[in-house]
């Protein structure tokens, strides 16, 4: 009960205390531990962290690298967090590939097939980012020069592999972060595994079969306790075909990698090649074929095939196909000029929305953050419970 009332709602400062004496200990261990490999820390220091700091501050001929190397550290930076801020807190991440990187995808596409040209971007971390988007986004197609792509007979149709490499990069590391994010559930389930104790999450699911009583249960229960009957099963190829593709129950799975054993460079290179390599590729390839006319196309070969084939229809079908035509191009045409009062108001607006979207992601790390911290006093808690019980055991053996 003492365990359960520590936390930051309940009791916030005794909760800091331990969190507090939790990190004292940490960093005692860290400093321990660096005092131990000092030769090791020093030369990192001498070759490494001495000349970065040299390059950022002094001018020079090298300075437009340095500033290359910053562009491109936060490029990396940015996209690695928005997939961890997608998969992690065991279902309640935010879903990052629909609110940033399917729409950057779509954005793009949409401005590749508009100007008949991939070359849209400055450099590969031109992309949207936290306080900034891509420079390709509001620029006419002129500015990029002649289409390259011809038209065929309604529209330009780009080949789906020349515009992947485009927007692969920061699609493979979105898919990183998000294999990155499925680490905690992973690393909590094997430490109480190592304590002698269940996960949380296998006890609730535990608990949930014994008060079901025969009566029916959920699909997702089902499912998971189907998945945990199956924990025998868990190795590379499992893991990686749960990773492979849209699974709300990988963070179980991440959970019952930790209870039962399985090795952490296993479970990360299944789920790292599964989400960052597969299932990025797959959402991509998807929303690419859809955004640049490849899909439509397909889908209205079939419709044309199935509707010349009832009776009535042979008649109209060609105007159909060119009233949908119409419709296409004009939702795939490049925006009208507009006024400059419109464009205060718009770009005011886009700002409005971008920040609304990106203070629910940093509440997203706040959140996990208190939990971190929650869980870290907790755990602290747990050791001077522990020890306590030892000296009350050993005093009565005595």
């Amino acid at each position: 009960m003492e365990l359960e009332n520590l936390t930051l709602t309940k009791q916030p400062l005794r909760t800091l205390h331990f969190f507090l004496m939790a990190l004292l200990q940490y960093l005692k261990r860290l400093a321990t531990y660096i005092l131990s490999k000092s030769g090791l820390f020093v030369l990192l220091l001498v070759l490494v962290v001495a000349p970065g700091i040299f390059l950022v501050v002094s001018d020079g001929l090298h300075k437009k690298h340095v500033q290359e190397f910053i562009n491109y550290a936060k490029f990396v930076l940015w996209w690695v967090s928005l997939g961890v801020a997608s998969s992690i807190g065991l279902g309640s991440g935010l879903h990052t590939f629909v609110l940033y990187l399917g729409p950057h995808i779509a954005l793009f596409t949409i401005k590749a097939v508009q100007c008949g040209r991939i070359d849209l971007k400055m450099a590969p971390y031109d992309t949207i980012q936290l306080k900034a988007g891509p420079s390709w986004l509001d620029k006419k197609c002129s500015e990029f020069g002649p289409p390259v792509y011809p038209a065929s007979a309604y529209s330009v149709r780009i080949p789906v592999f020349d515009l992947l490499p485009q927007i692969q990069l920061e699609a493979v590391l979105w898919g990183i972060g998000t294999a990155l994010g499925e680490l905690p559930p992973y690393f909590i389930s094997r430490a109480a595994r190592l304590s002698g104790s269940e996960s949380k999450a296998v006890k609730e699911l535990d608990a949930a079969s014994s008060k079901e009583d025969g009566r029916v249960a959920s699909t997702l229960n089902r499912t998971k306790r189907w998945l945990l009957s199956h924990s025998q099963h868990l190795n590379f190829f499992s893991i990686l075909i749960l990773a492979s593709v849209p699974n709300p129950l990988f963070d179980l799975a991440g959970i019952m990698c930790g209870q039962f054993g399985v090795p952490f460079w296993e479970f990360f290179f299944a789920t790292l090649i599964g989400k960052a390599i597969i299932k990025t590729h797959i959402q991509t390839l998807f929303i690419v074929s859809l955004c640049n006319n490849q899909l439509l196309y397909l889908v209205e070969k079939e419709l044309i095939w199935i509707f010349g084939h009832i009776p009535g229809f042979s008649a109209t079908l060609p105007s159909v196909i060119a009233k949908l035509h119409a419709a296409k191009d004009k939702y795939l045409s490049p925006p009208p000029a507009v006024s400059s009062s419109s464009q205060m108001k718009d770009k005011q607006w886009n700002f409005s929305f971008t920040f609304v979207w990106n203070s629910i992601v940093w509440l997203v790390l706040l959140n996990f953050f208190i939990k971190i911290i929650t869980s870290t006093a907790q755990d602290y808690l747990k050791k001077q419970q522990d020890m306590e019980m030892e000296l009350v055991s050993d005093s009565k053996t005595n």
